[in-house]
């Protein structure tokens, strides 16, 4: 049993160093020193967001280390994957959109050193063609022309919810949503099938989306940047190879995947 939990101790310690490395300008495949060593699953948990980059930073890992299988990444809100997480489910990384629930799975002492990779900001989604002509904010309550919109919304416990409220606080706007999502995709998808007019999404989102909607940019959306970061772990099944993924995450070949498809550099 003390054989087994030192182990276990060495192999945490061998990932926090890897992730240390990738921080400070490692190559993009952080595991070179073993690189084809490197095998087995690979279990991510990552903020809905993340879904398009993380793909793609998957696909990219993958084909530098074949032999390590990503399993299918659990896309979700970040305070459901936190929540889970903190719950015991068999994690080797988790991404939040938000530092905030990063905090709650440091605070059960289930991360190894979280790192920030991105940031995000939000931007207004509307129908293809912007119908309802919404310029702004403002035009989430009444547009110029007197119409409500149908507005769909993150519920405040997410982090497209907390930096939706941030905004629209600022802008001592009112919004009654006519409904509250669990994470961004499921408000970009209903603005998407036309059952919203509108909704507050990451700019991520809107660029992923393309014609399928109308992105419209907030004027204050400074106040609420969203930094993300990533982490290994310490109940990780397989440290190293989610150690040389946080480390890819972090590189230069990491940042331009995520800045490809619209993030920011923490």
């Amino acid at each position: 049993m003390k054989t087994a939990r030192l182990l276990g101790i060495a192999g945490i310690a061998t990932a926090a160093a890897l992730i240390l490395a990738g921080c400070s300008g490692a190559s993009t495949a952080a595991g070179t020193a073993s690189g084809s060593a490197l095998s087995g699953d690979l279990t991510i948990s990552a903020a809905a967001s993340l879904s398009g980059a993380f793909d793609e930073l998957a696909k990219e890992f993958h084909a530098e280390h074949p032999g390590v299988t990503i399993k299918p990444i659990n896309y979700d809100g970040s305070a459901t994957l936190a929540t889970q997480i903190v719950q015991g489910a068999p994690v080797d990384v988790f991404a939040s959109a938000d530092e905030k629930n990063m905090k709650k799975v440091t605070a059960a002492k289930l991360t190894v050193k979280p790192v920030d990779f991105a940031t995000n900001t939000m931007e207004i989604a509307t129908r293809p063609g912007n119908p309802l002509g919404i310029a702004g904010l403002a035009d989430l309550a009444k547009t110029k022309a007197g119409t409500t919109p149908a507005v769909v919304l993150c519920a405040p416990a997410v982090p497209c919810g907390h930096a939706s409220t941030t905004l629209l606080t600022d802008a001592k706007i009112a919004v009654r949503p006519v409904s509250e999502e669990q994470n961004v995709t499921a408000v970009l998808t209903k603005v998407e099938s036309g059952d919203a007019d509108a909704g507050l999404v990451y700019v991520t989102d809107v660029k992923a989306a393309g014609a399928k909607v109308t992105g419209v940019p907030i004027a204050n959306a400074d106040a609420a940047v969203n930094t993300y970061p990533v982490s290994v772990l310490t109940g990780a099944q397989n440290p190293a190879a989610a150690a040389a993924f946080v480390a890819f995450v972090t590189s230069a070949e990491g940042r331009r995947v995520l800045a490809s498809f619209g993030f920011g550099r923490p």
